[in-house]
């Protein structure tokens, strides 16, 4: 794929511009950290959309079926929903801490070790916490303690 067709692809699907980074720019500076406001805060209102949807979903589709299959149905789709919106939940607050840690001057370091993150792992993981490497090595944790 030619990188100009790459780059319309990648605004299509997440609805950012990717940073370009500038020769000797200082990491994390101004301008950067509009840029993952920006893409936090687009985010987050999609999030909050998806919500007010599935509020008028169920209110709309809601209805006593005669049959219970059709009832058993309809609450299997209510409860998957349901569970999709809880994990929506728990991503807004992290999203919310990451808005922080940019108000912060916290944003775009490794909670572990404290290098950069950098700006392509932090456009595909805006809360991303963790570097490349210390998180590699919790999920290799994570795998032996699971085991």
């Amino acid at each position: 794929m030619p990188s100009n067709a790459k780059e319309k692809n990648s605004m299509l699907i997440r609805g950012f511009a990717p940073y370009k980074e500038k020769k000797g720019e200082e990491y994390m500076n101004e301008q950067q950290l509009e840029h993952f406001a920006g893409i936090l805060n687009g985010w987050k209102r999609e999030l909050m959309e998806e919500v007010d949807r599935t509020v008028h979903h169920m209110q709309d589709e809601a209805a006593n079926f005669p049959d219970p299959a059709d009832r058993a149905s309809q609450e299997e789709e209510f409860s998957l929903e349901l569970r999709a919106r809880d994990r929506e939940r728990k991503l807004i607050r992290k999203i919310d801490q990451t808005l922080q840690r940019i108000d912060d001057d916290d944003y775009g370091f490794c909670d572990s070790c404290g290098v950069e993150i950098g700006i392509r792992r932090l456009e595909a993981r805006p809360t991303a916490t963790l570097c490349i490497d210390c998180k590699t090595l919790a999920e290799i944790k994570e795998k032996q303690v699971g085991s």
